[in-house]
């Protein structure tokens, strides 16, 4: 089988005219899939468009916002639900369901740490609806997490791309969007070894001074509860202040090894 895929008959145009169309398009689809089963060894395709006449026409809406920061002060957050408010007005459906998920750090694209994305997997397989996001990477920009997100039949729609995109094109952007990603970081990788050849300083030392300077605030003002804890072990301490929502002096939640570092650098421990 051909595994070279012409653009014009990706994009629709003079590749796939005519009664052969059709025809046209599957050759293409499955060409495509030996590239993507060769580079990245596997791909799955379920239903296909979303308007088909056997489907409802109901959503289950997942948003996804990167940090702690962005989930806080609802930034992106708005515009995510727009885009997919204004979608399902203009295509004649239904949301059903709203799920938001904040994550942060890497590993990120393990469903397991995704618990909003898998709630709205299983509902949307109850309901037999559809998940629908803004832009596709708020699913992933990882080929290969969505074709393993493809296998629990549930239907994907991504509203900037309209109800037609079948699995088929979602693949396409997904392995178009993974591949701008390798280059912006090889690009800026590159960029940021030539600076320090030339002996550029990177980043910014007023910055980390005052960020320092605030942990340690923050971590003095926690002396008075770190005290009246004093003979426990760490872990139960970690397990107290979690308990209090009391947050570390870097704002995250505490564990054993963070309480043993805080007591230390305030004589403590």
């Amino acid at each position: 089988m051909a595994r070279r895929v012409q653009a014009s008959a990706l994009a629709g145009d003079g590749g796939c005219q005519g009664a052969g169309r059709v025809d046209c398009w599957l050759k293409t689809r499955d060409a495509f899939q030996q590239v993507l089963i060769a580079r990245h060894g596997f791909v799955t395709y379920i239903r296909g468009s979303v308007c088909d006449d056997d489907m409802h026409k109901v959503l289950i809406a997942y948003y996804r916002v990167s940090t702690q920061k962005q989930g806080r002060s609802g930034l992106g957050l708005e515009a995510q639900q727009q885009a997919v408010a204004n979608f399902a007005k203009a295509e004649g459906f239904e949301i059903i369901a709203e799920y938001a998920e904040i994550e942060t750090g890497k590993g990120a694209d393990a469903l397991e740490r995704r618990p909003k994305l898998a709630a709205a997997l299983k509902q949307a397989s109850k309901e037999n609806a559809s998940v629908c996001v803004a832009k596709l990477d708020r699913l992933s920009r990882d080929v290969h997490f969505i074709s393993g997100l493809m296998t629990h039949r549930v239907p994907f729609v991504v509203a900037e791309l309209g109800a037609q995109a079948d699995p088929f094109l979602l693949h396409i952007y997904a392995a178009m969007a993974e591949q701008e990603r390798r280059m912006i970081s090889e690009r800026t990788r590159a960029g940021l070894q030539a600076a320090r050849r030339r002996g550029v300083k990177l980043g910014n030392p007023t910055i980390g001074r005052e960020n320092k300077r605030a942990a340690e605030q923050r971590a003095k003002a926690l002396r008075p509860i770190l005290k009246s804890l004093e003979g426990q072990s760490a872990r139960s301490i970690a397990a107290e202040l979690n308990k209090r929502k009391i947050e570390t002096p870097r704002g995250l939640k505490w564990s054993a090894m963070t309480v043993i570092r805080v007591q230390q650098r305030l004589g403590l421990a």
